[in-house]
């Protein structure tokens, strides 16, 4: 409807070794539990984790799982990994940034994906003319090992 639309996923867990000096080891596993989503309305929220959308009751985690992570310029790494949403699993390459800050590494990134290649959005939700096929993941992961 060319309106953008933000929302968050309030309940993510993770599994990170990373170690810039021992790409070989590092390794990401991502857990989201899809009925944490939040647009900032329970009506919505309620839409969609129903069964057009996430179907949160059928497939309640969406996750990354790594394979590799190769260095790029200025922090930059692309990690490479199945994405797995309502249980359609694809192979992605996710474009972060790495800092330290204190004892705690920061990771932020965006990844392109398209929503129908794993089934969100049923029904009359996939008609891309009322809702965009082109979703950015974005993520914010500040890990402190716990």
């Amino acid at each position: 409807m060319n309106v953008p639309v933000d929302g968050k996923f309030k309940t993510v867990t993770a599994k990170l070794q990373f170690d810039p000096a021992n790409l070989a080891k590092s390794k990401a596993q991502i857990d989201v539990d899809v009925a944490s989503f939040d647009l900032g309305n329970a009506e919505y929220n309620h839409e969609v984790t129903g069964k057009d959308w996430f179907d949160a009751k059928s497939f309640p985690r969406a996750s990354f799982v790594s394979s590799s992570i190769k260095p790029g310029a200025n922090g930059r790494y692309d990690v490479t990994g199945t994405l797995t949403i309502r249980g359609k699993a694809k192979s992605v390459v996710v474009p972060m940034q790495y800092r330290k800050d204190g004892a705690a590494q920061v990771f932020d990134g965006v990844l392109p994906i398209r929503r129908l290649d794993y089934g969100v959005g049923q029904g009359d939700w996939g008609d891309t003319a009322i809702v965009a096929n082109d979703v950015q993941l974005k993520f914010h992961i500040v890990y402190t090992g716990q």
